[in-house]
């Protein structure tokens, strides 16, 4: 064996074994018969995106009057401690998120007023 190291041949990497996404769905089909292709076509729930929120956003925003979905996300959420305040961690769909994120659009709007960004 000429020009072969003295490392063990077996601890050569070895090529990952490759899987088309056809036999994927081949074997999905054989284990799950009763699985139909109607099932597929049903719209895919919306997906769960977690966000951290600042504690003094989630104290003003719970001031407000909020939706059902939005409020239930603010209850939902986990407290993470940070220095003196703390983050809020919320996990929600994300038009919920959006709306969130709308509802704190006066606050930008009087942070800025306050720092004089907002040509006068």
């Amino acid at each position: 064996m000429q020009g072969v190291s003295g490392r063990p041949l077996d601890r050569r990497p070895r090529p990952r074994p490759r899987v088309s996404r056809g036999a994927i769905r081949t074997a999905v089909a054989d284990l799950l018969p009763d699985h139909s292709a109607a099932e597929d076509d049903a719209p895919a729930p919306e997906l769960q995106i977690t966000l951290d929120m600042p504690g003094k956003v989630a104290d003003y925003l719970r001031a407000n009057d909020l939706e059902p979905a939005e409020r239930a996300a603010l209850d939902q959420g986990a407290t993470v401690r940070r220095g003196q305040g703390y983050t809020l961690r919320i996990s929600a769909a994300p038009a919920v998120h959006r709306q969130v994120l709308a509802r704190c659009q006066p606050l930008t709007t009087s942070c800025m007023v306050g720092r004089g960004s907002v040509p006068g």
